[in-house]
């Protein structure tokens, strides 16, 4: 969880904010002109008369097809604005305005490969727009394209080194790909931009990457600086409470799983991780409360796991052992289902058992030093 889709760019206009309208105070000029001008204030619904009563005057005008294409598609009507953009393209081949819209509308339909098929033909006419550029390594990075996508961000960052766009969709890209550091570093060029003034979604995404590389302390600060101003951001909260998590500080920890719970209290896996915290401390009753009522929303693996410890501390090891072989069915390849049967095994002084639980795992192929470690003291 990255904090946010990343699909970082605002509803941007065409490259140059709308056609260079034509010169002239003939009624067709003057409803072109009219039109853009709805457009930009949104008023759409006279926008789209005026571009339809142009229309009418003249069937194939090439900036009322564009135009009532921009309507479509600031109404969220996409499949609709790829018709008018493709009718002015049959019309007026080419035409920069009526692609870029196309290429838009194919993006919000999910259709990464149209898009950049349409990107691409735009930029053989304007090799050197960076909006342009920004949007065709976006879809390079939604279609994995890492290589293509990560070449077309540097592209733009070679001619703008702090558009915000790439930076951004660049440090998605190393995200993605499970590259934390990298992203890092993009993130944190957009943060030194303005420290005071960060995007939440950039201050989550920042905080996100400290998560994942375990720099717990050093991800706080930044779901802190969220929660100063948006109390019950989510990605905030579930962020300062899994680095609590990860510093081993439950109480924390469950003070934060806890505020989502407030407004989110049939949320399963934030059910579950409470009765971790809740384990943690010790307080097994609440705890097993906490994982019945996630199970009782949907089937949870780790609820069930968490279940099955709480016995397990509560020295109820048969009970333990229960829960413990359901979930193996599940979740075979999890070395901890079979370092906590070995030990409940061992504490029914079922030595036996034990060493062949841990042999099932061994002859899985998995390697894993604790198991590893356990069966040679074992033996």
């Amino acid at each position: 969880m990255a904090g946010f889709d990343h699909d970082q760019h605002e509803e941007l206009d065409h490259p140059a904010h709308g056609p260079d309208l034509p010169e002239g105070n003939d009624p067709i000029t003057e409803l072109s002109k009219k039109g853009y001008n709805y457009l930009k204030e949104g008023v759409l619904a006279e926008a789209q008369g005026a571009f339809l009563e142009l229309l009418e005057m003249e069937p194939k005008n090439n900036y009322a097809l564009v135009g009532l294409g921009d309507v479509s598609r600031k109404r969220g009507e996409f499949e609709k604005a790829t018709g008018f953009y493709q009718e002015c393209l049959r019309q007026h081949p080419n035409n920069n305005y009526a692609l870029f819209g196309l290429a838009d509308s194919y993006k919000a339909l999910g259709l990464y490969h149209r898009a950049l098929d349409i990107w691409e033909e735009y930029l053989k006419q304007d090799p050197e727009n960076v909006t342009v550029l920004t949007r065709v390594a976006d879809a390079y990075r939604k279609v994995r394209s890492f290589s293509h996508s990560k070449e077309t961000y540097l592209k733009v960052l070679e001619k703008d080194g702090s558009n915000a766009y790439a930076l951004i969709g660049l440090g998605h890209l190393f995200y993605d790909f499970k590259d934390y550091r990298e992203a890092l570093k993009s993130w944190e060029k957009m943060y030194s931009r303005n420290p005071e003034g960060a995007d939440i979604r950039v201050l989550t995404s920042l905080g996100n990457c400290h998560r994942k590389l375990k720099s717990y302390a050093d991800g706080i600060p930044y779901f802190a600086k969220v929660l100063e101003g948006h109390p019950d951001n989510f990605y905030a909260l579930f962020g300062m409470a899994d680095c609590y998590r990860g510093l081993n500080r439950s109480l924390e920890s469950l003070d934060y799983w806890n505020r989502i719970l407030q407004f989110d209290p049939q949320n399963k896996v934030i059910l579950t991780r409470a009765g971790d915290a809740l384990r943690s401390l010790e307080r097994y009753a609440e705890a097993e409360a906490s994982y019945k009522q996630a199970l009782n929303i949907e089937f949870d693996l780790y609820a069930v796991l968490g279940l099955a410890l709480v016995h397990k501390a509560q020295g109820h090891y048969a009970e333990a052992l229960v829960s413990l072989q359901g979930i193996l069915r599940n979740d075979a390849n999890n070395p901890r289902i079979y370092q906590e049967m070995a030990e409940c095994y061992l504490a029914l002084n079922q030595k036996d058992e034990a060493v062949k639980i841990l042999g099932v795992f061994q002859r899985r192929g998995i390697k894993n030093s604790q198991i590893n470690e356990l069966m040679n003291r074992l033996r």
